[in-house]
């Protein structure tokens, strides 16, 4: 079995078709670059072939490189793997570059075949880079296709040639996006941006024209010509420097310093337009090593792309029939609940939204309306796609309409009572075999269970705000909750195109846990005199996207003190936040209830935008005339949450720490640059965990006491990867 395939036409073009068995789409993997270099050097070699195709035997062209290419790369280096990394790299350059060349004459540039790239659908990393070696690209015109360069969004960045190309194609500012955001195309916008060449009906067609009637000239890319200037100017340029004088700021505004990948991928430019092309491929390989050598990138692709994959792929959903939604009902149609409905109907499911009044019903069915009518202004959909999606939301008071329903979602006030009497209303119409689900984010299940008649079809489904942009669902298993109501769920998160966890039933399940101490120690330091700046900006450095303070402006401050209150009812005397509640409630009594109100911990104007820290904070809690450094503030604000996360595995909340680790990052942002709350205490280790939780317990209470867990695996040399993936596997 063959990754590619070759053949010769009655045109004398040589087709190589790329079409990797048992794979929906394209992967690169190191048999396959073996492939690939065999028939480009077949077809250079053979004088009857007048020129290449290489195109796709899928509907995509290719969805990037086979990640194991990396690890066997170094693991073939045995005790030199940054070098086993930097050699295969050279060699995937020596190969891409061989299809650039063509068999040209070095100095003449002339003699050399023509090679082009025919792609019928989205071509993504490897996928692209292999095209833009290439001497035409030529695309469908398949709206639905996505090309672009995306590997800086899991840690790493373009190492086969694509930062360097793109980068002298379009110049480094009308790059950056697609090097440095990872923004992704159709085809016409890539042609539009000078990605690709042209956009035609049937690429493949179009390519071998092309091949038939290209010149010499037309195979000399830009960097091999005489004479070659960079767009936009060279880093010595004047106006090249200004750019990367910008592109530089630009980047450590967006990431603080703590993404290596960026930082990398911009160094590779910068250093590589100061030399020649092949010396700047070299340039680039060093990077993607050093990059690739870094436990942030490596934690990163695992959190963000190996176990994202797998959890979607349902990693740990029971093994019960297809449990695939027909029809849902939602039950409330506030924010919540009308973002519900509209992810679902976009999935093409039946939705019943039900609210008290048909006013509410009606309303949280025109949320779905205004989504839809911003995607057909921006051209993204047509009006009869918008209708169809809207044709499937059924708005009303009557739960008589939930008939047929095998889900219902109920979205309503945070109220045992309420929750009680929504479930008792639904239950009284739905099948017997429907799924119930309720949408909480702090009460516990298995209580809110015993106003089902069905416990065992009871389950939480924890979705996040606002729906429609939140990636992460959070499934929590009651303890009467049944394998059935979980596939369900499971099922239904994918049908939505959403990553799922599942946890065990708890205070606060798994999320919620985690982000509450982070907000309170926050708030914390604010009553102990810290600079609410330091506060702030600590989170930001070590790459939390809001500083707590921000975090609870934007929850609302209201939702803090009722979850307070709650927990402190729940807990008596163990209640250990009294500190925080000080603080918070004032705030509340003062009327600034967040950013709902236009007046939280930060001040806002009239259009609602933050105008900097509120200066009353001050007024009631002066500034203590010594600070703490800027290194303690943030391992207080990070290990008061990944203290909780490895508590919660402790206690079976959480079974699987690769859920633990896509939750906290896709969740509430988690230090992405980390892999998650585990993979970060397996990049400084156990043992030093437990040393810096002895430094802030002795400093700040028994909050920051080590788990018995983290204890053992300290001293057993142990690390939550190497320990907990051993044992699934097992």
């Amino acid at each position: 079995m063959t990754d590619f395939t070759y053949a010769v036409g009655t045109d004398d073009v040589a087709t190589i078709t790329w079409d990797v068995p048992g794979k929906s789409m394209n992967v690169m993997s190191l048999a396959g670059f073996a492939e690939l270099s065999g028939f480009v050097d077949q077809a250079l070699a053979d004088a009857g072939v007048k020129g290449v195709v290489i195109t796709s035997g899928k509907k995509d062209f290719a969805g990037g490189m086979d990640l194991n290419v990396i690890a066997k790369m170094k693991d073939d280096a045995g005790a030199e793997p940054a070098r086993g990394l930097f050699e295969g790299v050279m060699a995937m350059h020596g190969i891409l570059r061989k299809i650039e060349r063509a068999g040209m004459d070095p100095k003449t540039l002339k003699g050399g075949k023509p090679i082009a790239a025919a792609l019928p659908g989205t071509a993504l990393g490897i996928g692209l880079e292999l095209p833009l070696a290439c001497h035409r690209i030529f695309a469908a015109d398949n709206p639905k296709a996505k090309i672009g360069l995306p590997e800086i969004m899991v840690g790493i960045f373009p190492g086969a040639g694509g930062t360097t190309r793109l980068s002298r194609k379009l110049g480094a500012m009308a790059a950056a996006p697609f090097l440095l955001e990872g923004k992704l195309s159709d085809p016409k916008a890539a042609k539009a941006a000078g990605i690709i060449d042209e956009v035609v009906a049937d690429p493949e067609a179009a390519a071998r024209a092309w091949v038939l009637s290209a010149t010499d000239a037309d195979l000399v890319k830009p960097w091999d010509a005489k004479g070659y200037k960079m767009p936009g100017g060279a880093p010595y340029h004047p106006a090249g420097f200004m750019t990367f004088v910008g592109a530089s700021a630009m980047v450590h505004g967006k990431t603080m310093g703590v993404y290596p990948a960026a930082k990398a991928l911009l160094a590779a430019v910068y250093e590589g337009a100061l030399v020649p092309f092949d010396t700047a491929l070299k340039i680039e390989a060093r990077w993607f090593t050093n990059v690739m050598m870094n436990p942030s990138s490596g934690a990163m692709i695992r959190s963000l792309f190996i176990n994202k994959e797998a959890l979607e792929k349902g990693a740990n959903r029971p093994r019960v029939p297809d449990q695939s939604v027909q029809k849902l009902g939602v039950l409330g149609a506030g924010m919540m609940g009308a973002g519900i409905a509209y992810v679902a109907a976009q999935a093409g499911i039946s939705v019943v939204l039900i609210d008290a009044s048909q006013e509410a019903a009606d309303k949280g069915k025109g949320y779905s309306e205004a989504l839809l009518e911003k995607a057909v202004q921006r051209r993204k959909l047509s009006e009869e796609k918008k209708a169809d999606v809207l044709g499937r939301i059924t708005a009303t008071t009557d739960y008589a309409v939930l008939e047929g329903c095998d889900l219902v979602v109920e979205a309503v006030f945070e109220d045992v009572g309420v929750k009680a009497g929504v479930t008792a209303k639904a239950e009284a119409v739905i099948p017997s075999s429907a799924v119930f689900a309720t949408n909480t984010s702090t009460l516990p299940i298995s209580h809110l269970a015993k106003a089902s008649m069905r416990p065992e079809q009871f389950i939480g489904i924890h979705f996040f705000s606002p729906v429609d942009k939140m990636a992460l669902v959070e499934i929590i298993r009651g303890k009467q909750t049944g394998d059935v109501a979980v596939a369900k769920a499971l099922d239904f998160v994918r049908q939505i195109r959403k990553t799922p966890i599942v946890v065990n039933d708890a205070r606060f399940f798994y999320a919620n846990r985690c982000i509450i101490p982070y907000i309170n120690e926050g708030i914390r330091m604010v009553a102990e005199g810290v600079n609410p700046v330091l506060i702030e900006n600590a989170a930001k450095l070590v790459g939390m996207p809001l500083g707590p303070l921000q975090l609870v402006d934007e929850t609302s401050i209201d939702l803090g003190v009722k979850i307070a209150k709650a927990t402190k009812a729940a807990m008596g005397a163990d209640y250990p936040d009294g500190a925080v509640d000080e603080v918070l409630f004032w705030m509340a009594d003062e009327g600034r209830l967040g950013k709902k109100a236009n007046a939280g911990f930060y001040a806002y104007d009239p259009a609602g935008k933050r105008a900097g820290l509120w200066e009353g904070l001050a007024a009631r809690y002066p500034e203590a005339t010594e600070q703490p450094a800027l290194g303690e503030v943030q391992h207080r604000l990070l290990f008061a949450q990944v203290l909780e996360a490895v508590r919660a595995l402790e206690e079976g909340v959480l079974t699987d720490i690769r859920e633990g680790d896509v939750g906290a990052i896709l969740g509430w942002g988690f230090a992405p640059w980390s892999g998650g709350p585990f993979a970060w205490l397996d990049i400084i280790g156990a043992p030093r965990a437990v040393e810096i939780c002895e430094g802030l317990e002795a400093a700040h209470g028994a909050r920051f006491a080590a788990p018995a867990l983290l204890r053992e695996m300290a001293a057993k040399g142990q690390n939550f990867y190497g320990r907990f993936t051993a044992a699934k596997a097992a």
